[in-house]
This record gives structure tokens, sequence and C-alpha cells, in this order.
């Protein structure tokens, strides 16, 4: 079993605190939900995972070895993946093209890397728009083509930052659907970003939940339903509820 860990990592700006010393362990296989309001600092730490972004104290390990001053790319070739919230595909090539120069990015030759992307988008049902210009995709079938590229490779961690963004209701049943292949079939550790908290909590074994930048409360999902301090952050307020809008899925813009 592969486990990428944040330990203790904090992030200031000016002076001002992104994280607070934050820990968070995902490890192969597991599907770990990230939660937060508005400016909880979640795709800061998401950052620090892939390099983009350096702490300010604490440290990023990989199976025990620190990835202390390693470049986003050195962490991908170390089996850690990401999506962005833009998609950040390569708009003027096909869809094919945009897995395969991932792949060749990947130390792979470009005959193997054609046949993984093919395999690929097979693998995540989307075969059909191999050939489509990337910038002319609809927003969710970009999001899935996002998805295929950061699999590229067979990476041990897959980190999506909001990837249900703008989906429906059985676009997002979808892509849970493909996530939970994604761990089960890969045994890929998944974290899993997201503002819909209705899909965090049906699909994740565990939620870490972030306020101000720092973790407030993790544990199941169940624990998560009843927690007191969830309820403040997302409503502002100890009040009495039954977290409905938590179950019916909470969703906040970034």
């Amino acid at each position: 079993m592969s486990v990428l860990h944040a330990d203790k990592v904090s992030v200031a700006f000016a002076g001002l605190k992104a994280l607070a010393e934050v820990d968070l362990t995902v490890s192969s296989g597991q599907i770990l939900g990230l939660i937060g309001p508005n400016g909880a600092g979640k795709t800061t730490l998401v950052n620090v995972l892939t390099g983009f972004q350096a702490p300010t104290s604490g440290a990023v390990l990989l199976d025990g070895a620190p990835l202390t001053g390693l470049k986003p790319h050195q962490l991908r070739r170390r089996g850690i993946a990401r999506t962005f919230q833009g998609g950040r595909l390569f708009k003027d090539l096909p869809v094919l093209d945009n897995l395969e120069v991932t792949g060749v990015g990947l130390g792979q030759s470009r005959r193997s890397a054609i046949a993984e992307a093919e395999a690929m988008l097979d693998w995540i049902g989307i075969a059909d728009l191999a050939p489509r210009i990337a910038g002319t995709l609809p927003y969710t079938d970009e999001r899935r083509v996002a998805i295929g590229r950061a699999l590229m490779g067979k990476p041990a961690f897959l980190l999506l930052d909001e990837p249900a963004a703008g989906m429906s209701a059985q676009e997002s049943r979808d892509l849970a659907a493909l996530i939970r292949r994604i761990a089960a079939d890969m045994g890929c550790g998944v974290l899993l970003i997201e503002h819909n908290v209705g899909l965090v909590l049906d699909l994740c074994h565990d939620i870490v939940v972030l306020d101000s930048g720092a973790v407030i409360e993790t544990g199941d999902p169940a624990a998560i339903r009843a927690s007191e301090k969830v309820r403040h952050a997302y409503m502002g307020t100890a009040a009495e509820t039954d977290l409905p809008i938590l179950e019916a899925g909470l969703e906040v813009a970034e």
C-alpha cells in the first residue's frame, strides 16, 4: 500500500495563513473527501501536495520519504497526478493527442503513449471523443478527458479539484461511478475536493473538513453529517439542524 501524507503543512501569504498545520493522509484504493466553505484552503493544500506551492512549514511525504523541493513534473513522475478546476487541456489538439502528450512526457514512446491513450479513453467510456478537438468539447466532457489525461501512466494518487462543478445530477452520478472504478480497479488513492457535499458524503470513505486553513473535523460520512463543527462552518451558526442541506448536496462556489 502506498501512502501520501501532509504532515503539519502550513502556508502563509504575506503573513496571512492560508493553511495552519494541516495533517491529511491518502492511501492506495481510498477515496478521501476534502470539503470546506469558501476560502478554507482546499486548493492551496492540493497545490502543496502536487508541488505547485511550497509549504511555509511542514512536509509532504510519499511512503515516508519527503518530497520537499520537487517540482510538479517530478511529483507526477512519482505517481501523484491531479486535475484542475479549469481543465487546462491543450485546446487546439485532438483529445487523443492530449493524452498522448502526457504519456510521452512521462517517458513513453509515441507508440506506447498512443496505445495507452486509446485504451484509457475506452476504459472511461469516451473513445468516441478521441478525434475531437479539445477546445470544442462541452464542459463536462472536458472534465472527463482531464481525468483520463491525469490517469496516464497509472499514477498511485489522483487529486481531483472540483471535478463535478457545473455537472447535472446524472452527470455527477456518472462521475461518482468513474471515481469508484478508479479506486477499485486501479488501486489508485483519490483525493476528491468538492463543493458538492452530497457527492462527497455518498462517495468517500473518509472526509477531511477545512475551515479558515485548519482541519476542523475528520471522519466517515456519518461522523461528518453529525458534526456540529461542520454545521457551523457551512451555516455560520451552531443552531440545531439535521444537516439536510449537506445531505442534499451543499454547493458553494469557490
